[in-house]
């Protein structure tokens, strides 16, 4: 199970069902979220690699993601940002729901 699919029955377990895997929020470029609660415009990215110098922290691919969160911000989305541990820790279905204003 990946990180993005961990945390996504992280929260259907707390009643949030409207949660999607690899979701498309810019036609154009094609950019996705790791997982998204679309009707409440907010973005999730689970940044893997970011100790064994992976792409998320190399300069090519991070100032393509810089791209791909500025322009999420401009069309209004809120993003999250965690690593796999975050999810693993809970850390990062308590800062979902803490956004969503949903008490777990």
């Amino acid at each position: 199970m990946t990180a993005a699919e961990m945390l996504k029955a992280q929260l259907e377990q707390r009643g949030i069902y409207d949660v999607e895997l690899e979701y498309r929020f810019h036609a154009v470029r094609r950019w996705r979220f790791d997982l998204a609660i679309p009707r409440r415009g907010v973005g999730v990215e689970i940044e893997g690699g970011i100790f064994t110098q992976g792409r998320h922290v190399r300069g090519a691919g991070y100032k393509r993601d810089m791209q791909k969160y500025n322009e999420a911000a401009r069309s209004g989305w809120r993003l999250l940002r965690f690593t796999p541990q975050d999810v693993k820790e809970g850390i990062a279905v308590r800062s979902v729901e803490d956004v969503l204003g949903v008490t777990g």
